[in-house]
């Protein structure tokens, strides 16, 4: 070979050895599924979504450039949830964001290995998702929604809104065991409030329709909805029983008093899901599940309409609203 051609073929080489490095450290696109319990088109899930990859661009994950994600929507429909946990475990993801007590269980069904970071589950540990809170010694971790004991302060918020309620129907779904925890909180404090409670099984539409209308018959009556995929399925029914029948009600989500409900009070779900891409970013780069402890929400937030409540009759004293993040007038 002749020098001045090989001068020239060493320069080429060198030339091309930097593309070369560089594609050898451009980092692999990992798969992030995402698993809800809600609807695809529901505003609520949809702003979850949003802050969830807004924080996740923050830790320096960008769909497109170094993350896929995979959506799998439940809409309510728990039949079919194991087949749509098969259905994203089987796309190999490095890790499953899950919504929901129903979500995680259908997965952990199908597979114990997937790392699995959760929201908005009440009681991981009595479902059987996590040893324990400090260590969940599994391959799920993430966030609950609340305490047990939260749930007695939608029953005094309720009697501070509304002092004559005597009598409360708790929508709840019989088939969550974390429910009957949740239902046991309200219980706790209705006596010392003079209100006699009401379960109503929230997975029957015929069934709350009828059992709503014969529990609205008598007076001073007032609803507690506590969070749930059941719940959320049937959302629009039960604020319209509550409008029909002038029921003062708490539910656990503002998604509730934006469609028309009076008021709820629960966990910020806009910031856990930015606190969830915090769980899923050390995930990807090499921490266990495990390893990662269950965490309590940090944000509650109170929402009132003041519109519902001025159609049921209902004054909300202002030491109510002074403590309300949001007044929907």
């Amino acid at each position: 070979m002749r020098r001045r051609e090989f001068i020239s073929l060493l320069g080429g080489a060198a030339a091309a050895w930097p593309g070369a490095a560089r594609a050898q450290r451009r980092e692999r696109v990992r798969r992030i599924g995402v698993f809800t319990s809600g609807a695809a088109d529901a505003p609520e899930y949809k702003a979850r979504d949003a802050a969830f990859l807004q924080a996740l661009a923050g830790l320096g994950w960008f769909v497109g450039r170094n993350v896929q994600t995979d959506y799998r929507w439940g809409a309510g429909d728990v039949e079919r949830y194991r087949t749509l946990a098969h259905e994203l475990v089987a796309l190999a993801p490095d890790v499953i964001l899950a919504n929901g007590t129903a979500t995680v269980t259908a997965l952990r069904r199908v597979n114990r290995t997937v790392p699995i970071v959760f929201a908005n589950v009440a009681d991981p540990v009595g479902s059987g998702l996590v040893a324990s809170l400090a260590r969940p010694g599994g391959n799920a971790t993430g966030f609950i929604s609340l305490e047990f004991g939260f749930s007695g302060k939608w029953l005094e918020l309720l009697k501070e809104v509304a002092p004559r309620v005597t009598r409360v129907a708790v929508v709840r779904d019989s088939a969550i065991a974390s429910q009957v925890g949740l239902l046991g909180g309200i219980q706790s404090v209705a006596p010392s409030l003079g209100v006699e409670l009401r379960p109503l099984d929230s997975r029957e539409v015929d069934e709350i329709e009828q059992i709503v209308a014969g529990f609205a018959r008598e007076p001073n009556g007032g609803l507690i909805v506590v969070p749930g995929a059941q719940a959320d399925l049937h959302r629009e029914l039960i604020l319209m029983l509550a409008a029909r029948h002038r029921l003062p009600s708490v539910y656990p989500y503002r998604a509730f008093v934006s469609s028309g409900g009076l008021m709820s009070y629960g966990s910020d779900t806009i910031h856990v899901y930015g606190q969830v891409a915090g769980y899923v970013d050390r995930i990807l780069r090499g921490e266990k599940p495990a390893d990662l402890p269950v965490q309590a929400p940090t944000r509650y937030e109170l929402v009132i309409n003041l519109k519902t409540a001025k159609s049921l009759g209902v004054e909300v004293p202002a030491s109510v609203l002074a403590r309300a993040d949001e007044v929907i007038e």
